[in-house]
């Protein structure tokens, strides 16, 4: 029997399998794809990520440096910009970052399977019991721990009856291969209860994206969007985006990550680095042989929740009446010091300070 099974191999997923490895563990990884692909989410970051790569891979995966971003109430007014002077995010080849992670897991010691899917998972007192069809067929795998990093549809996630996330939006992207090196994004308060966006990437083109609540047609909303403003045609992508994680993401040899377990940025849907997070949390709070589970719940709770609940309140804001959203927007708009991953840097000493003395 193996020590970990791990279902998805996003970022999330694929950084756990690399870190329990590196700590000895015997770890099997599975993808019911091509890793990257395909994709399914913005490749907007902040600096952040770096922290959990080698030294090189800016060289590898960095496409553009963002600097700030512009907020729009309406689709066609000037908007309001927030900057720093340094970048602060960065533009990224998303596929490839997947890519990379995978590879630093396998280089760590995991088994890595792609094109293999798990179709059913049972938690006993003593395994867990995964049947995983692959190229080969059917087979089943026993593992003293199961993590899900399957994604909002989460297939470990239903096969052990554990909640949903608080609710899913659906988003759609379009890359453009029209070099732009702006050095802010465009965001587009538009949207019911979200918004659309504009990312420059440097010389590998423009990222184009909408997201909103079920039932809200995005990709005709964003093509009509686009095409009103002669945008050429472009690769295309979506997928759904969870939005506030569940109560419980753990059974007793069972956890959650990343898209799976709800650890997104309510704010903006984004959930790589929060995932990574998670990831390292469960890394060095889980072990096989001793599992408590519930440490790694009470754990990235600690680290993330505080930042998920104040992402929920500035979500309510892309919803305020057109006058409101204006008159908060001017009046915070201009250079502020505040994290894109961490809504609490709003209440920051040089935040305040920076906004008292504009």
């Amino acid at each position: 029997m193996i020590d970990v099974a791990v279902v998805g191999l996003g970022p999330a997923g694929a950084h756990y399998a690399r870190r329990a490895a590196q700590q000895g563990q015997s770890v099997v990884a599975f993808e019911r794809g091509s890793v990257g692909e395909p994709l399914a989410c913005s490749g907007h970051v902040s600096r952040d990520l770096w922290e959990f790569l080698p030294d090189a891979a800016p060289d590898r995966l960095r496409q553009h440096e963002i600097r700030g971003a512009r907020f729009h109430v309406a689709p066609e007014d000037d908007g309001y910009l927030f900057y720093r002077d340094e970048p602060i995010s960065n533009a990224i080849d998303r596929v490839d970052l997947d890519r990379l992670l995978v590879e630093l897991a396998a280089e760590a010691g995991a088994e890595i399977r792609t094109n293999h899917l798990v179709t059913a998972v049972e938690e006993g007192p003593e395994s867990v019991s995964l049947t995983v069809r692959g190229p080969d067929g059917v087979e089943r795998v026993e593992a003293a721990m199961v993590v899900g990093a399957d994604g909002p549809q989460s297939t470990v996630r239903r096969e052990l009856g554990l909640p949903e996330p608080e609710r899913f939006l659906v988003g759609t992207l379009r890359h453009v291969p029209e070099p732009d090196h702006a050095d802010h994004v465009d965001v587009y308060l538009t949207v019911p209860g979200f918004f659309a966006w504009r990312i420059p990437r440097g010389d590998a083109g423009v990222e184009y994206g909408l997201a909103g609540p079920p039932g809200y047609d995005v990709v005709d909303h964003l093509d009509n969007r686009l095409a009103g403003h002669g945008v050429p045609d472009g690769e295309r992508f979506g997928g759904h985006i969870p939005i506030g994680p569940p109560e419980r993401v753990h059974t007793d040899r069972a956890i959650l990550l990343g898209d799976a377990a709800g650890q997104t940025k309510p704010f903006t849907g984004g959930g790589i680095l929060y995932g990574l997070r998670a990831a390292e949390i469960a890394a060095r709070k889980l072990d096989p042989s001793a599992l408590d589970t519930t440490a790694y719940e009470r754990a990235w709770r600690a680290e993330l929740g505080t930042e998920i609940r104040l992402g929920r309140w500035l979500r309510r804001a892309y919803s305020l009446p057109d006058p409101l959203a204006r008159l908060g927007l001017s009046t915070l708009a201009g250079e502020i010091d505040v994290h894109m991953d961490e809504p609490s840097s709003l209440f920051s000493k040089d935040a305040l300070t920076t906004l008292f003395r504009g």
